[in-house]
């Protein structure tokens, strides 16, 4: 008796001690946590294969052999009907990252612009760059896609009545036409060359960066960089013979011939996105801007920096490590944003993958492959940036 009274107390001061225990209490809900996930997708996947049986759906990959049968507007590489589902998917894939990448680049251009502009003393400019922003932040970047297609590219004249503009260009409601450029035997030198000059422009700045921290002295870094970017391609271009040549549109009685076309798709696709997403990074950069101390201006100014350098050399550097996290969101959306291209029949990623799906059937293999090239996509970004963010950060003495 005296035995049992003594430890049936300790067995129940065991038990309140491992519920009010935070190690004990985190690990038993992750447990729970994961079993319940586990239980929901097998759910899931034993539901879908139930329905594929049921309808007698073949499952697999091996439909992205099988010939496509339906024609794409626009490639960055050569597509015909008879082309397979996969190629096309990869036509979607590179029309996705066209806009992206050139939609990145115009969108900062323009947004730091602007971020810059809503902080000048001149009340117009401000002011201008203030309703800019306001009016593409509260308006759905759907309906900007729209405006640009609809409202601006479809206006324009038929191809035979297009705009001429310089170097034989012509603007109509089917496009930009211009001249498609045909390189010839040894016109590979160009890629090289730049590559050859990126590197060699890298480790310049490297040593002139070293050199400058040493003597004190500073060189022209960026002229220099830039002529060896641009100097190397330009000598091995002309050692080459200049293997290039041009395809100049013609005006027919009805419609251009020759030539590259840039189709009105991407244009109003490309624009929308880009300005639409300038307008949230312009606030990003505002708020950069002003997140920097006072203080870092005003001794830039007292010992007689222009007010150009204090913004390009003291200012923006330290914004930054503000800039940056918030940017990258707003690239990834610009990117995820492109799928609205199927709204006015830009053959992207979403596009070219929905014309797949109607016509194999393959759901779930279709659905799985552009989830994952999105979520790629998506990735890879935020691993550059967080890499860039980190030498970009500043290093603590």
């Amino acid at each position: 008796m005296t035995d049992n009274s003594i430890r049936a107390p300790a067995t129940k001061r065991t038990s309140t001690s491992l519920i009010y225990d935070p190690k004990a209490r985190s690990i038993f809900f992750q447990v729970l946590t994961l079993v319940i996930l586990v239980a929901l997708v097998w759910s899931i996947a034993h539901n879908v294969s139930v329905n594929l049986a049921r309808s007698n759906t073949a499952t697999g990959f091996g439909f992205l052999a099988g010939r496509s049968g339906f024609d794409i507007g626009q490639s960055l590489i050569a597509y015909t009907s008879d082309s397979t589902y996969g190629r096309a998917i990869l036509v979607g894939f590179l029309n996705t990252m066209m806009v992206a990448v050139t939609g990145i680049i115009t969108a900062t251009i323009v947004g730091f612009i602007i971020g810059i502009g809503r902080l000048s003393k001149n009340w117009l400019i401000a002011k201008l760059c203030t309703v800019y922003v306001e009016v593409f932040r509260n308006i759905p970047p759907l309906l900007v896609i729209f405006f640009w297609y609809s409202g601006v590219l479809a206006i324009l004249p038929q191809p035979r009545d297009a705009i001429q503009g310089p170097l034989s260009t012509f603007l109509s409601n089917r496009g930009l036409t211009f001249p498609a450029t045909i390189w010839g035997e040894g016109a590979w030198i160009l890629p090289v060359a730049i590559l050859v000059g990126i590197v060699v422009a890298f480790v310049f700045r490297t040593w002139s960066v070293k050199r400058q921290m040493a003597t004190g002295q500073q060189l022209p870094n960026g002229w220099i960089s830039a002529a060896i970017i641009i100097g190397l391609p330009l000598l091995g271009f002309i050692a080459m013979g200049s293997p290039l040549t041009f395809d100049y549109p013609v005006e027919g009685r009805f419609n251009l011939s020759g030539g590259a076309n840039i189709r009105p798709e991407f244009v109003a696709l490309y624009l929308a996105l880009s300005l639409y997403t300038a307008a949230f990074i312009a606030e990003i950069i505002r708020a950069g801007i002003k997140g920097v101390g006072k203080g870092q201006t005003e001794a830039a100014a007292a010992l007689g920096v222009q007010p150009g350098k204090i913004t390009r050399l003291v200012v923006v550097p330290q914004a930054f490590r503000i800039i940056i996290p918030p940017l990258t969101s707003q690239y990834l959306n610009l990117t995820k944003n492109s799928s609205l291209g199927v709204a006015i029949g830009f053959p992207e990623l979403f596009s070219t993958g929905s014309t797949s799906l109607n016509q194999t059937g393959q759901a779930v293999e279709m659905i799985t492959i552009m989830l994952t090239i999105y979520l790629s996509i998506s990735i890879a970004t935020s691993l550059f940036m967080n890499w860039f963010n980190a030498k970009m950060a500043l290093v603590e003495r």
